[in-house]
């Protein structure tokens, strides 16, 4: 198995306010908008350096989604931020309306995805987004798993025409991806070339998915993990190609099991090559108040659960 080494953790919101800087010295375009959440999203850089280019719109997550959307009529490319709750469900409306349906060139960026926004609890963590965004014709959905990749993504999805839903989250997570890496939106990254089962990751879970392979060679199973970045469009030709080798696929993702990557994975299986399936997830359920260590661990989406899912699904072959 080929080893990935820890950079050094560091929080994939971090990301994007250094790929959001960067584009604010290469990209006159670029312009940015937030809800009163400067600091959680790290913009702070990129208001220094272009004050002109940001707008501080204050509690009114709605607007903002309707301003960036006009924006892009002057020829500007928008950079909305607050967190993934405030961006996909309290939106979801003027985004449906103003943004996919009008073809609007807006990057929503989204901080705070998932359980392990941590103790803010449930009202913060939403579990729904990706389905939310992924279901909006024309929208890419890209969901990033460290810092250097969340710094790529945020500079490639610039260069996309149309608009763009990217997640990220809030606490420090294992760094492992090249610094200098090259973002292709729609392209599924193979980390780790195995033969008995096919782990599909996404986010925080793409490392949680190598200690687990790492585990599990030890155990003498074979794991093949591929990171999905881009849950829209989905590399389709990557899983099956996987899939087809393997026979069998555990898919990971921080959010519910219904809407996610899971269920387009299954789609595509179903479609082209069926094969046995399992789903670490939330399943079907809220978040709550506690450390994202603790969340990760109840709600199964750890290195752990993705161990206990691939014997499982193992014994469905």
């Amino acid at each position: 198995m080929k080893k990935y080494i820890d950079q050094g953790k560091n929080d994939t919101r971090s990301g994007f306010g250094a790929g959001l800087t960067e584009l604010g010295r290469t990209n006159p375009n670029v312009v940015a908008l937030c809800a009163d959440l400067v600091g959680s999203l790290k913009m702070e850089t990129f208001i220094e350096e272009n004050p002109e280019r940001f707008f501080q719109i204050g509690i009114a997550e709605a607007n903002m989604m309707g301003i960036a959307a006009g924006l892009t009529i002057g020829g500007k490319i928008p950079f909305t931020g607050t967190f993934a709750n405030f961006s996909t469900g309290r939106v979801y409306d003027q985004i449906r309306q103003s943004i996919a349906y009008s073809d609007k060139n807006v990057k929503i960026c989204a901080s705070h995805a998932g359980v392990t926004l941590g103790e803010d609890g449930a009202t913060h963590q939403i579990l729904e987004d990706i389905g939310l965004m992924k279901m909006l014709p024309g929208m890419v959905v890209i969901n990033p798993c460290d810092y250097n990749q969340t710094k790529a993504a945020t500079i490639a999805i610039a260069e996309h025409e149309g608009p763009v839903y990217l997640r990220f989250g809030r606490p420090k997570v294992a760094n492992f991806t090249p610094a200098d890496q090259k973002f292709e939106i729609g392209k599924a990254l193979m980390l780790n070339e195995g033969t008995d089962v096919t782990i599909i990751a996404t986010g925080h879970l793409v490392w949680e998915a190598l200690i687990a392979a790492e585990a599990l060679e030890a155990q003498g199973i074979s794991a093949e993990v591929i990171n999905i970045h881009t849950i829209k469009p989905l590399d389709e030709e990557a899983i099956l190609k996987s899939v087809k080798k393997t026979g069998c696929v555990v898919t990971c993702e921080e959010h519910n099991f219904l809407g996610g990557l899971g269920e387009s994975v299954a789609r595509t299986l179903t479609l082209n090559h069926p094969a046995p399936q399992e789903f670490v997830a939330t399943q079907d359920t809220f978040g709550e108040s506690g450390t994202p260590e603790e969340l990760m661990e109840k709600y199964g989406l750890n290195n752990k659960a993705i161990e206990k899912a691939v014997v499982g699904v193992l014994k469905r072959k």
